[in-house]
């Protein structure tokens, strides 16, 4: 999974320049009722990756591999993103995913195939949870640096 790792590593790099553009005002303007600011947004991508850290290492030692969904929206409001400062914020998610990349590449071929099922989803592979990781947080990463969210 060594290509998979370094996709998700290059992919932390350039949005990381991107995101550091933002200021303040910007990471906590809300455009529209009822949707998440930029940092409710990077927040929600960190909580995606506390979720996928432990289904990548725990699919690893039972087949299948069940675990349960997560309630984004109540995960967001929990952990208050609001109220940590935007670097502070990218700093982690970057963190978090750097050490994704590791785990990632350190999957055994044996184990891409385990099935994992996720809440009441339908079963997948833990090479298809792993790729499925990168491209959910290439779509919130775009609605970040979008000019509307």
């Amino acid at each position: 999974m060594r290509d998979l790792a370094e996709e998700l590593r290059s992919e932390i790099d350039s949005s990381y320049a991107r995101l550091r553009t933002f200021n303040e005002g910007g990471a906590v303007e809300r455009r529209a009722a009822g949707t998440w600011t930029r940092k409710e947004i990077l927040g929600h991508l960190i909580d995606s990756a506390t979720n996928n850290h432990q289904r990548f290492v725990r699919a690893q030692f039972a087949d299948p591999f069940t675990w349960p969904g997560y309630e984004q929206n109540e995960w967001v409001l929990v952990n208050a993103y609001g109220d940590r400062t935007w670097v502070e914020l990218l700093d982690l998610w970057a963190a978090m995913n750097r050490h994704l990349a590791h785990v990632i590449e350190h999957v055994p071929v044996s184990k891409l195939g385990t099935r994992c099922v996720i809440g009441t989803g339908d079963a997948v592979t833990l090479e298809w949870l792993m790729r499925d990781y990168l491209d959910h947080m290439r779509h919130h990463l775009a609605q970040i640096v979008a000019s509307t969210l």
